[in-house]
């Protein structure tokens, strides 16, 4: 096995995960970003990967893992993969169901060696069902949840980038899960498989949805609910300039506030909460934010509670104020990317990368 990460730096894990060990065999998408999640939280995250492939040290979602390139295929490489794994607190996949049973690493032989092991899987469809083994993206297995039609434009639905299924209903039910089982393994002596599937998960984030349909509030379709675009003052509005604000002015006294500081006083605004008032009011409203530019709306209504924030590009969103007294971005390998979320008082996460001495001697490390 051989190793593809530079020494880059000596500082140690502090996250609350600190002492977790985590075997993640390498992949695409949710997997990897749950897995950059547990190590920004401490773990000690090894990746297996396949030989000869390259390792940027500029990956966002790479980073802090210690690599190992191995091949799969080789009796002696699964052998050696089954020894880290009987020390290992947890495992973190993303093939096709039925994959690591032909590698010979599947959940019964591998909970054989190490009863105490969270065995977490991340695929589009799950385990199971019709779906189980067709190929898929994010854009698919968000669209068979209802998700997808409730997003987008009267004229059709839009893809929320793939925000939804990979890594909302993907990696974050992946990362809740495996947590959950390492809790409970704690407790009981014994590790299980968690089922990840993006599919659940969108359909699990559609929750207030399905609940707002319950109570008649929520009408199937686009562009016609105060959370979709229908109404006039939950939206986005270019400016003068040809950029944009958001406005999310739900609550009456946040609805106010928007009123007095755009001035709207005219009458026909009192409608607020009479869906058949929108389209027109939608229409002046964004007469009114065109009359000025984003910079103006900004001076106008940021700090205040209109629920007001430009709208901005991502690198316009390392440069704002509140990102930049937060420190939500940090400089790694010369790249700007999302510090570590969420934060901890006592135990804070840090960006970290493995020494390559670490990486050498990575089983012996882990022998208990």
């Amino acid at each position: 096995m051989l190793d593809k990460s530079a020494p880059t730096s000596t500082v140690r894990s502090s996250g609350p995960l600190s002492g977790f060990r985590i075997v993640e065999f390498a992949g695409i998408g949710p997997g990897p970003f749950a897995c950059m999640m547990l190590a920004d939280m401490g773990a000690d995250v090894v990746t297996l990967d396949r030989v000869g492939a390259k390792k940027s040290m500029k990956s966002v979602a790479g980073r802090g893992r210690k690599v190992i390139e191995l091949d799969l295929k080789d009796k002696a490489a699964i052998a050696e993969v089954l020894d880290l794994l009987a020390s290992a607190d947890a495992l973190v996949e993303g093939f096709r169901p039925g994959v690591m049973e032909r590698l010979g690493l599947g959940p019964d032989v591998v909970l054989a060696r190490n009863p105490k092991l969270v065995y977490g899987r991340m695929t589009g469809w799950g385990q199971e069902g019709p779906l189980a083994n067709a190929a898929g993206h994010d854009i698919n297995y968000i669209s068979i949840t209802g998700a997808l039609a409730a997003i987008g434009t009267k004229e059709a639905p839009v893809p929320p980038l793939n925000l939804v299924g990979d890594f909302g209903g993907g990696a974050l039910y992946l990362v809740v899960g495996v947590l959950a089982a390492l809790l409970e393994a704690q407790r009981s002596g014994k590790g299980q498989v968690v089922d990840a599937a993006m599919c659940d998960g969108a359909a699990s984030l559609m929750s207030f949805f399905f609940d707002m349909t319950t109570l008649g509030r929520w009408t199937e379709g686009r562009d016609q609910n105060f959370l979709d675009g229908g109404a006039h003052f939950y939206g986005v509005y270019e400016c003068a300039c040809g950029h944009f604000v958001s406005i999310g002015s739900i609550e009456p006294q946040f609805y106010a506030l928007l009123r007095e500081h755009a001035g709207l006083t005219d009458a026909d605004f009192d409608a607020q909460m009479n869906p058949k008032a929108w389209p027109a009011l939608k229409e002046k409203l964004k007469a009114v934010f065109k009359s000025k530019t984003r910079e103006d709306w900004c001076k106008i209504m940021e700090g205040t509670d209109i629920c007001f924030a430009p709208v901005l590009t991502m690198s316009e969103a390392t440069q704002h104020p509140h990102m930049v007294a937060r420190n939500v971005f940090v400089e790694r390998h010369g790249v700007k990317q999302p510090a570590p979320a969420p934060r901890f008082s006592r135990t804070p996460s840090t960006v970290r990368e493995p020494e390559a001495a670490e990486i050498a001697a990575v089983t012996k490390a882990w022998k208990r």
